[in-house]
């Protein structure tokens, strides 16, 4: 879920063999061969044809800060994405460290198949897309097998109640290995209600969290993007926030006490309440 630069609508000719409801390929106008995902008018995700390395997204850069320090650099890693969309980061992480392995579920098969014909990956990559819901997918998968794990999950704009849970969270840390990374991307703003419990259920569970946010977003000024990391073992905090500091669209990194203070009385949310992320402000996108 991001903001969107400007666009044009794919030609006509790939439109109609490319229809599903809900779901606009628009070309990116500022960048060639680029193209936006947008699913009931929020984008999902960017996609660069010819430059799998380039993401558009802010909140995706910083979740690719994490899938590049998660281990040396072009070293092979394990990766499990929930949410499949375009693929953005899977294909970040296929050109920037091959021979990785990865799968991806996403519970829409219609776009899925979309994206598989019209934004085709390098079949080269070890990378498998499944049709599923992602609390029960990675309830499948094997104990200490990924050494990244992202949850990218919306419906619409909105992560689901069931991806929101110490339960869920339980399940996403038992697949990840010692040294590697669970990943988050939230949907909030303004009192940023819904983040706070997320930090407070996210640390009930690892206890190693960061949070990084665009200063607007963090001071509740705006709806949009916040990224938690999360792991078994200490994080590498310092180049996560020099990263996040010197992206193009300058982020803050809260830990420690500072991340203390921004959770400070909130629950850690279980299946019996938890809630979808919020619903985004008419127009912010």
């Amino acid at each position: 879920m991001g903001r969107r630069r400007g666009a044009r609508e794919r030609g006509e000719d790939v439109l109609d063999e490319a229809r599903v409801p809900g779901v606009e390929l628009l070309a990116d106008a500022d960048r060639a061969d680029s193209w936006f995902l947008v699913v009931e008018g929020t984008p999902q995700s960017h996609v660069d044809l010819s430059d799998p390395s380039y993401l558009d997204f802010s909140y995706m850069r910083r979740i690719a800060h994490a899938a590049d320090l998660v281990a040396p650099e072009r070293e092979p890693i394990e990766a499990l994405h929930l949410g499949a969309g375009a693929l953005s980061l899977a294909r970040y992480v296929a050109h920037t460290r091959p021979g990785s392995r990865q799968r991806a579920v996403d519970s829409d098969a219609a776009l899925v198949e979309l994206v598989r014909r019209h934004l085709p990956w390098d079949r080269r990559a070890q990378l498998r897309v499944g049709i599923g819901h992602a609390r029960e997918w990675i309830g499948d998968r094997h104990t200490d097998s990924s050494d990244l794990v992202v949850s990218d999950v919306f419906a619409g704009a909105r992560t689901p109640a069931s991806l929101t849970s110490v339960e869920f969270y339980s399940e996403a840390a038992r697949v990840l290995r010692p040294g590697g990374f669970l990943v988050v991307n939230i949907g909030d703003g303004y009192a940023l209600r819904h983040t706070r419990r997320q930090v407070a259920t996210l640390r009930s569970v690892l206890p190693h969290v960061v949070l990084t946010a665009e200063p607007g977003i963090m001071r509740g000024r705006r709806f949009g993007n916040l990224v938690l990391v999360a792991g078994h073992q200490p994080l590498p905090e310092d180049e996560l926030g020099r990263l996040a500091h010197r992206d193009l669209e300058m982020a803050r990194m809260l830990s420690g006490e500072e991340l203390d203070r921004f959770a400070d009385g909130a629950a850690p949310v279980h299946d019996a309440d938890a809630e979808d992320s919020p619903e985004p402000p008419v127009g912010v996108f």
